[in-house]
């Protein structure tokens, strides 16, 4: 039977500012990618999703972004590697405070926005980060894209490697996705977006933004927090998944 990871972007709200519904979408979710304070979460914010993620039983991992809470981690920062390692080592330990304290522990990394997107295309950046997530937890695991530099240096570090696809993001015909600024990058029909994942899970093909095939091996699909109607997709791709055989599991112990 196959089996996939759901995971979601989660503890973004700010102060008064508030993303998403993060209670509604733990009860859907198998890990929770929690911001770090640098692209969205303030203290207390970490706190309340870390206890509610364990009682949940979803696993915490990190969403590490560049520092940049004025444009959500969106905009690339030409940051020197030695500063962007020590940035994400920050916020690991910034997290993993909160998550100790609910009773649990981080458990995987992964980059947030323009930082997701820099790691995937560039070896500096990807080795930056990996460097700090190894000196913080040579344990943890690492979730990127497919055949991105981000794995490739998770990997020759001796790290684990998780494979992640988009349900509600479109795809371009090399794997990468659709820029946000792009038109259709954002799918957030419910049924479009369930039929994907199961497409993801069971295929391991997504169809890319041109009508192509792509083929896309993944141990996680991402249903983004900030996505509108985020916990109608999500329902609707468990919801999915589950019909279709599909056993929804974390990928951690």
């Amino acid at each position: 039977m196959a089996a996939i990871d759901l995971n979601s972007d989660l503890g973004e709200s700010y102060g008064v500012w508030r993303m998403g519904d993060d209670l509604a979408m733990l009860g859907l979710v198998t890990s929770a990618n929690v911001a770090c304070g640098f692209h969205g979460g303030d203290p207390t914010t970490l706190r309340i999703t870390c206890t509610a993620a364990v009682t949940e039983g979803v696993r915490i991992g990190a969403q590490v972004s560049y520092p940049d809470l004025v444009g959500f981690g969106r905009r690339h920062l030409a940051m020197d590697p030695d500063e962007l390692r020590d940035a994400v080592l920050y916020q690991l330990g910034a997290l993993d405070a909160f998550a100790q304290v609910a009773g649990a522990g981080v458990m995987y990394v992964k980059p947030h926005g323009a930082l997701y997107h820099a790691a995937a295309r560039e070896p500096s950046v990807a080795a930056a980060v990996v460097a700090a997530s190894h000196e913080y937890d040579p344990s943890m695991a690492v979730l990127g894209l497919p055949g991105s530099e981000l794995l490739r240096a998770a990997d020759a570090a001796g790290m684990e490697c998780v494979e992640e696809a988009f349900a509600d993001r479109a795809y371009l015909p090399d794997g990468h996705l659709v820029p946000r600024s792009e038109p259709g990058s954002v799918l957030t029909d419910p049924a479009e977006v369930a039929a994907r994942a199961v497409r993801i899970a069971v295929d391991q093909v997504v169809v890319a933004i041109d009508g192509s095939r792509v083929s896309l091996r993944a141990r996680s699909i991402c249903v983004h927090g900030d996505t509108p109607g985020s916990v109608v997709l999500a329902g609707a791709v468990r919801s999915a998944l589950e019909v279709a055989g599909v056993g929804v599991h974390p990928f951690t112990a």
